[in-house]
């Protein structure tokens, strides 16, 4: 095979492998494992502010906070609330829910801390 066409086999391969890295990373960052999700504070606000999940299944929250002051998650309709310091991650069980949509936010910062949970 010359040269040329080794070349750009390889360099076909390595752009397949690259292409199939990023898009699991984007994967990773909503859906960290089957039932468990990743949701970032960044700048006062959730993100990914919008989480899909299947009804009638349990599931965890992975909150990190990744400002540099103190937030805390908030729930009225799942019934929940955590601190979550700076710089620092918590976890929030959830119990299987119907379908519908459940919101959250940021109690220490209301008007940008936004999100919601679409349970189908």
């Amino acid at each position: 095979m010359p040269f040329i066409l080794k070349t750009l086999k390889f360099t076909l391969n390595t752009a397949i492998i690259w292409l199939f890295f990023i898009s699991s990373n984007n994967l990773f960052a909503q859906n960290v494992a089957n039932n468990e999700f990743l949701i970032q504070i960044k700048d006062h606000k959730f993100v990914p502010s919008t989480i899909n999940v299947s009804a009638n299944n349990n599931f965890k929250l992975i909150i990190e906070n990744l400002d540099k002051t103190l937030e805390e998650f908030e729930s009225d309709d799942l019934k929940k609330e955590k601190l979550v310091p700076a710089g620092k991650k918590i976890t929030i069980v959830v119990n299987a829910l119907k379908a519908g949509e459940y919101k959250f936010y940021g109690d220490f910062h209301q008007k940008t801390a936004q999100g919601k949970i679409i349970v189908k």
